[in-house]
């Protein structure tokens, strides 16, 4: 015969600090997340322009100016950069964000759960 598994008693004062901690944390992360998203689009829209004043250029609807050719090009090198490394910190941030979330889930499984009264308003 197996025995039940042993409760174990846990401070729930601790375990709503932990919480509240790990909210914190779990909001700075989706902020980060939020900023990485709108770099990624301005590095998109960067390496986009550059590239269609590269085009441009080459097909002589833009009159050549070197000045225009090293931006276009600063834009098309710096907007690629950009997308690559906000990419990989959003996305490391992102599984950083699961684990708090799920860490989060499992400190508030340990709280036990009272009853506070009726919902029927004691009738």
């Amino acid at each position: 015969m197996t025995k039940p598994p042993e409760r174990i008693l846990v401070d729930e004062d601790d375990l709503s600090e932990q919480i509240s901690r790990l909210e914190a944390r779990i909001e700075e992360l989706a902020e980060t997340i939020e900023r990485c998203r709108k770099i990624i689009l301005v590095s998109r829209a960067a390496i986009a322009v550059g590239g269609l004043l590269i085009l441009a250029i080459m097909l002589g609807a833009i009159r050549f100016d070197p000045m225009a050719v090293i931006g276009a090009i600063t834009a098309v090198i710096g907007g690629t950069v950009l997308l690559g490394s906000n990419t990989s910190t959003s996305q490391e941030t992102t599984a950083t964000l699961r684990a708090a979330e799920a860490q989060r889930a499992e400190l508030i499984s340990k709280i036990e759960l009272r009853v506070v009264g009726d919902r029927d308003g004691g009738n």
